[in-house]
């Protein structure tokens, strides 16, 4: 992989980075607790925990992608970083763009 793409990939996973940083803080306020004293009906409660139940399934997923992404930049240096695990084939720019913390290559994604 060329320096200047290698450059570019490391601000855009920093980035992702602390994106991911952000929602991850976003989501565990969202997943406190409804606590029984509060004064909502009945109807509203149930609508609370629903709530409640998406944001942690959110914040289980943003903190694998967080994981993800702090591997990715730890390999970013290493002679086979942009290769695809699976088939050893090089994984398109695009997609490391639009997805830093991947791995695979879009055929073996699947």
């Amino acid at each position: 992989m060329e320096d200047t793409k290698r450059d570019e990939l490391k601000d855009k996973i920093k980035s992702e980075i602390v994106k991911t940083e952000k929602h991850i803080l976003e989501y565990r306020e969202l997943s406190k607790p409804i606590a029984p004293e509060n004064s909502i009906g009945r109807i509203s409660r149930m609508d609370a925990i629903n709530n409640r139940s998406i944001s942690e399934a959110a914040l289980k997923k943003a903190e694998k992608k967080l994981s993800d992404l702090k591997y990715m930049f730890s390999q970013i240096e290493e002679s086979d970083f942009g290769t695809c695990i699976r088939c050893k084939k090089p994984i398109p720019m695009g997609r490391l763009l639009l997805m830093p913390q991947s791995n695979l290559c879009v055929n073996c994604s699947v």
